[in-house]
């Protein structure tokens, strides 16, 4: 039996190995052996400075090769891992921090003075990595042994925190264990027929599930290599294409391609796979890229507490609009939202999932598990859909009212309670509308105190000033009043069929 299944698997079955595992924009090249001496560095830096297996480590970084290492050397300590968006502000990095009861907070050097003070408040220890590798993390790695002594740690131990929110704008830690990464990556290797061969170009964060524990896990357990690019440019993606075999993105990189000249059919030619996913693909989109290329673009669904759930086939019909079908050891069914009472094929419903990728619950909220993850295992999504008579899987909604825009997940009553709080604002309601090239987009609907129209510029600053910038409304708009039931209840339906195409032509 592994003394540390994810660790050993993932990582340790490289140990000495010099074939190359991250490509550089810069020309370098880390092999897989370079890789492992990155983290072990940093898990001693870890051990030493006193933090103890199941301890929980924050970072907020800028995307590189050490920020990847970070998380081989915390699976490789028994550290959980807690990956956070570089956009989230101090006041809600603070949230988090708290919520976890991180010991060590590692962030950007621009950012130490403000997250010290943040440290010293939670009794949290503050290391500094920039997206050059530099800061006190990995000053302090560099004059650690090469090697660490693996910590044993089982499958059911935690492996990483992500954070996802809810409609009441309460962000939910969401508890991953070794099992749920591991099985995960080995049924997705298997399914789009990853082997050592392949170099995927990675252009998505690795703060969230899909650039982090779908693509990097992938290319880990099979042996293949990365061109690690920081960020999605698409001149960029472009020159690097014919090196690569494979890419995985959200549905806005495939649109800003498809938007450049410089994209062609010869350009993609060698290659072997696109994936998409963390929102969904418009059709068009899907027969634009197909036109273009002769490639169908894969897409799956997933989330943040299940990594993977369905995926269309490798060999088969790809078929646009759908997610294709429930993973290999995934179980999936469509229910009555009120019942629980599983639906017939062609009836939408909500969508449940079991499976070992399911998630083990959220940090501190019993209740909040209980009432999402059934004590048969089912986990219910939160996602309305429904399944066809040739078993693909479609998305036809969802039972809350989260936005996704550019593969971000968005919650609407976040953004509400920072409007609530503005001078003259009496109430408000974010939906999310139809966007040419994020999918969609948050719009804030505003109704003024009595007599007052409050300054929209400035209720802008005030969000711009309280929240990450993906989730800043694209527009606001003032209303006189908001439609409601005869309950009482807002009507966002009303609201999204009014403004569904603001940001068309």
């Amino acid at each position: 039996m592994m003394a540390n299944p994810l660790f050993d698997r993932l990582f340790g079955v490289h140990a000495g190995k010099t074939t190359p595992f991250l490509y550089l924009p810069s020309g370098d090249v880390i092999t897989h052996q370079d890789f492992l001496v990155l983290a072990a560095g940093m898990a001693n830096v870890m051990i030493n400075i006193g933090l103890k297996p199941g301890d929980r480590v924050a970072a907020q970084v800028q995307k590189s090769p050490e920020a990847l290492a970070l998380y081989a050397a915390c699976v490789q300590a028994g550290l959980i891992f807690l990956p956070l968006n570089t956009a989230y502000t101090a006041e809600e990095l603070g949230y988090f921090v708290e919520n976890s009861g991180a010991t060590l907070i590692v962030c950007d050097a621009a950012r130490e003075r403000s997250v010290s003070a943040l440290g010293r408040k939670l009794s949290a220890r503050v290391e500094t990595l920039n997206a050059d590798g530099s800061g006190t993390l990995a000053d302090k790695a560099r004059d650690m042994p090469d090697s660490f002594e693996t910590v044993a740690r089982e499958g059911e131990d935690l492996a990483a925190f992500l954070y996802t929110s809810g409609t009441t704008g309460r962000s939910k830690g969401a508890m991953l264990t070794q099992n749920n990464l591991l099985s995960n990556a080995l049924v997705l290797a298997e399914e789009w027929r990853f082997t050592a061969r392949d170099v995927l170009l990675h252009a998505l964060p690795i703060f969230h599930t899909h650039g982090l524990f779908v693509a990097t896990n992938i290319i880990l357990t099979t042996g293949g290599s990365m061109i690690f690019l920081p960020k999605f440019e698409a001149g960029a993606v472009i020159d690097h294409l014919p090196r690569a075999t494979s890419m995985m993105g959200v549905p806005t990189f495939y649109t800003r391609l498809l938007g450049d000249a410089r994209f062609t059919g010869d350009v993609a030619a060698h290659m072997r796979l696109f994936v998409s996913g963390s929102a969904p693909l418009l059709a068009e989109t899907h027969q634009q890229f197909k036109h273009r290329t002769g490639h169908r673009i894969l897409e799956r669904y997933g989330m943040t507490e299940t990594n993977m759930n369905t995926s269309n086939p490798y060999d088969g019909e790809r078929r646009a609009g759908t997610v294709g079908f429930p993973l290999p050891g995934v179980e999936l069914k469509i229910t009555n939202p009120e019942t629980g009472e599983t639906l017939p094929d062609g009836e939408i419903g909500q969508i449940e999932v079991r499976g070992r990728n399911v998630f083990k619950g959220y940090w501190q909220m019993p209740e909040k598990t209980a009432a999402e993850l059934r004590h048969n295992g089912f986990f219910i999504t939160g996602d309305l859909g429904m399944t066809d008579e040739d078993g693909y899987v479609h998305i036809v909604g969802r039972n809350k009212d989260l936005i996704i825009s550019g593969g971000y997940n968005i919650y609407p009553k976040e953004i509400e309670l920072v409007l609530d709080e503005q001078p003259g604002v009496l109430e408000s309601a974010v939906i999310g509308a139809p966007h040419p090239d994020f999918g969609e987009t948050p719009v804030g609907v505003i109704v003024g105190e009595q007599g007052q129209a409050p300054d929209l510029t400035i209720v802008m600053e005030a969000l711009k000033a309280s929240l990450a910038r993906y989730k800043h409304p694209a527009k606001l708009v003032l209303l006189d009043q908001l439609p409601r039931n005869t309950m009482g209840k807002v009507q966002k339906n009303i609201l999204r069929e009014r403004y569904k195409d603001m940001f068309f032509p």
